[in-house]
């Protein structure tokens, strides 16, 4: 809540708090209301699901490969899902063609990933972080030719929105209804997580029934990077620092960890939106650079703890 109340209030035109209340009780001037209710809290909204999005699926990939490394961004999730969109998107499609899109290239980079990592052995953590890297790498690939033939009009606003970018984002129903409805659905799997987490094996022998469950986990990841992505484009390493910051405070237990994640995900990405809008302001930078910055040097150490 603190971090909304920043969002709304803070940018190149700066609310005081006095007029924030005002437009909460429906008063206050005009332009007061039109800044905060039809611009910064719609995107701060988004930013919030977006974030929580994220942060979610890091946390069951992570469950499902007990790799602290496993994020939609690292292991190409959110470049499948972006090829996806943006080949709905030169289409001439829209709305709901593109969220499917996004979320069947998220599906096909799981299916690639987790299928390729595991060849014919297991899973290994340098093994799955080395395939997610280069089918990350293919994705890129892909949408430097999708940029390289897409109308000249089109490219900055491509270009941004590849980069993570709210500026465009004011429907935050969506992301947020799929925020609410995963969490419902993961409450109840948080004991069998929490076994899923020791290892196949030990859960299968626990009762677990482990198939579908981690098909459950795939179908999820899927659905929650797709839809992050359709909202905001593609921002990096929500999913991997909100996460492993939780298990050090909260420890390992996933029906603390799974709503946590949603909350803090969508707080991060909050502030980290609202940095992005104010540090340059009146221009702003696309918010995934912030969470780069803030992501890239948290996976440099885990990678330098787990060699």
């Amino acid at each position: 809540m603190a971090a909304m109340a920043l969002a709304v209030s803070v940018g190149s035109v700066n609310i005081t708090p006095a007029a924030l209340w005002e437009v909460a009780l429906g008063r206050g001037d005009a332009l007061a209301r039109i800044l905060v209710l039809e611009l910064r809290v719609p995107r701060a909204l988004s930013a919030f699901a977006t974030g929580g999005l994220l942060a979610l699926a890091g946390a069951l990939m992570q469950v499902l490969l007990r790799n602290p490394l496993a994020d939609p961004y690292v292991l190409g999730l959110s470049g499948g899902a972006a090829v996806g969109a943006l080949a709905a998107m030169l289409a001439g499609l829209g709305g709901a063609v593109i969220s499917g899109s996004a979320f069947a290239g998220a599906f096909l980079s799981t299916l690639l990933v987790f299928g390729l990592a595991h060849g014919t052995g297991s899973w290994t953590p340098s093994r799955l972080l080395l395939t997610g890297v280069v089918v990350a790498a293919g994705w890129g690939a892909v949408v430097t030719l999708m940029l390289a033939v897409s109308p000249v009009e089109r490219l900055p606003g491509m270009l941004y929105w590849l980069m993570g970018d709210l500026s465009y984002a004011h429907t935050p129903g969506y992301p947020l209804v799929v925020l609410l409805g995963v969490c419902l659905l993961a409450f109840p799997l948080g004991r069998s997580l929490n076994v899923l987490a020791r290892g196949a094996l030990q859960a299968a022998a626990l009762g677990v029934v482990v198939r579908p469950l981690e098909w459950t986990i795939y179908i999820t990841a899927s659905l929650l990077t797709a839809m992050a992505v359709t909202t905001a484009g593609s921002i990096g390493f929500v999913g991997l620092v909100v996460p492993h910051m939780l298990r050090l405070m909260l420890g390992n237990d996933q029906r603390l960890i799974l709503p946590a994640c949603a909350l803090a995900g969508g707080t991060l990405l909050v502030l980290a939106d609202t940095l992005a809008r104010t540090i340059i302001a009146p221009e702003q930078l696309p918010v995934g650079v912030i969470t780069a910055l803030l992501g890239v040097p948290t996976f440099l150490y885990l990678l330098y703890r787990s060699r």
